[in-house]
């Protein structure tokens, strides 16, 4: 994908609107995220990861997909899954007000084309307007200027958890606590 090609976002609010081309498209793209260094969650284990233990998972974001507490956003390019992310809320009325965004991730190959913040740019649209949110948080790994980016889009820290990440034998990481007001 060149920088020129328009990228298109879509939502995904029901599992039935994940079909399964783009269910291998999330899984291959989640893999290939993992084992190049990023995205690393505690549903599967440490890289290299396989496609089909990425692909459990995917079905289980795919599954609690709800209008009012999962949606995820795709983001395409010439047809191709180029990066998705998933917005979550709870029920509890404590929390309710607030969402969290997980799975933020772009293909390797597409970084830095705009790819991501279009993504962090809808996401903060669709969790104000369509389901009332008024606060977004995001939990990042340190050590790869994600803190950055995301402060770029307005983003502020409000907090980070030393070391406390392990992506290795002798790598940990802070984990960085973000937060947005809608």
């Amino acid at each position: 994908m060149s920088a020129y090609q328009p990228v298109e976002i879509r939502q995904l609010t029901r599992p039935e609107e994940a079909g399964p081309r783009l269910r291998r498209e999330l899984a291959a793209c989640w893999e290939e995220v993992v084992n190049s260094g990023g995205a690393v969650v505690a549903a599967f284990p440490l890289p290299p990861v396989s496609r089909s233990q990425v692909a459990a998972v995917v079905e289980e974001l795919v599954r609690a997909l709800d209008p009012d507490l999962a949606r995820m956003l795709v983001a395409t390019a010439g047809g191709a899954l180029a990066g998705w992310l998933v917005l979550r809320r709870d029920r509890h009325p404590l929390v309710a007000h607030r969402g969290t965004v997980n799975h933020v991730q772009t293909l390797p190959g597409l970084r830095r084309l705009g790819i991501g913040s279009a993504l962090m740019e809808r996401v903060r649209d669709v969790a104000r307007e369509e389901m009332g949110l008024e606060r977004l948080e995001i939990a990042v790994r340190g050590g790869l200027g994600l803190e950055d980016f995301y402060g770029k889009l307005g983003w502020t820290e409000v907090g980070r958890w030393p070391g406390a990440l392990r992506v290795a034998p002798g790598d940990d990481r802070d984990e960085i606590l973000m937060s947005l007001v809608l």
